[in-house]
């Protein structure tokens, strides 16, 4: 089922629920819905993307990460390879469906540790982190302020937090029936928080007291419809999401993904998904940041 409150879509929520917008159903991260996501995680796009952070935060040797909803642990695991024996990755995550595959994937990497919890209420001392990651998370926080305050609690002084996300503005897909790509999207943004939130994040890292804010931007862009791709396993979640949480008729859902389908088998399949990183540091200090990642078009 992908029905709940408390489960979401590549995790990380806050411990606030009191809503200042309509109500949002929220993904449930049961096995059925782990293992699509799964799947998906491995595939060409998403890789690309968890590439990507990693270029983005810049890791080092020796320093200590929070990957803040670590879901099921591959940034988690390319993290720890790169800080290395001496250093130490803290994946968080409030699903326990997530954590128990990462605990699979990670077993007998004594440098990272896996935690339960929110984003605005972390497990840990502070300044105690080097720097901290979080991949589409912050879209279902309601206080993302909040929660960027608490990740510069943990931070050093110095200390670097690089934070990714979506505008769902900038989410195309070709459809000859415009007006159901519209109903589709619209029962899909109910399970978000915010929308907008790539756009709103370099004032709110700013508000949370974070210096040197900077934005890079990220395309994914697939014209064809891969078995492994980010546009097929959204297919699969927003379909099942729609119907569970009768947000359309089950025949109309059908009917979207079955257009995706023929659109790609006569050549006309088109998705585009823009995201972007936001990064900054923590004051009182200066760290490597990484390196700036160019825009670029994922194409195969």
């Amino acid at each position: 089922m992908l029905r709940g409150v408390r489960g979401m879509w590549f995790a990380g929520l806050s411990k606030q629920h009191n809503r200042t917008k309509a109500e949002f159903l929220m993904l449930q991260f049961d096995a059925e819905t782990t293992a699509i996501l799964e799947n998906g995680y491995l595939g060409a796009d998403v890789t690309a993307r968890r590439r990507a952070s990693f270029d983005a935060l810049g890791p080092l040797p020796g320093e200590t990460i929070l990957d803040l909803g670590c879901g099921n642990g591959l940034l988690t695991l390319d993290l720890a390879r790169a800080v290395g024996p001496q250093g130490r990755v803290i994946g968080v995550d409030p699903s326990a469906d997530m954590l128990n595959v990462a605990r699979k994937r990670l077993e007998g990497f004594d440098n990272i540790a896996l935690e339960e919890g929110l984003a605005d209420a972390l497990p840990l001392a502070d300044a105690q982190i080097d720097r901290a990651v979080s991949v589409q998370v912050f879209e279902y926080i309601d206080d993302r302020i909040g929660a960027l305050t608490e990740i510069r609690r943990v931070l050093k002084p110095g200390g670097v937090a690089v934070v990714a996300d979506m505008n769902f503005d900038m989410f195309s897909w070709v459809s000859d029936d415009a007006a159901r790509m519209d109903r589709m999207k619209t029962a899909w943004d109910s399970h978000l928080a915010e929308r907008d939130t790539g756009a709103l994040l370099p004032a709110e890292f700013r508000a949370a007291g974070f210096a040197g804010v900077e934005v890079v931007p990220f395309t994914i862009v697939d014209p064809v419809l891969r078995p492994d791709g980010l546009a097929q396993m959204m297919m699969i979640l927003m379909r099942r999401y729609a119907i569970e949480n009768d947000l359309m008729p089950a025949a109309e859902a059908n009917a979207w993904y079955d257009e995706q389908v023929a659109l790609a088998a006569e050549g006309r399949f088109f998705f585009r998904w823009r995201r972007w990183w936001c990064q900054g540091a923590s004051p009182d200090g200066s760290a490597h940041r990484g390196k700036r990642i160019e825009d670029k078009e994922q194409r195969q």
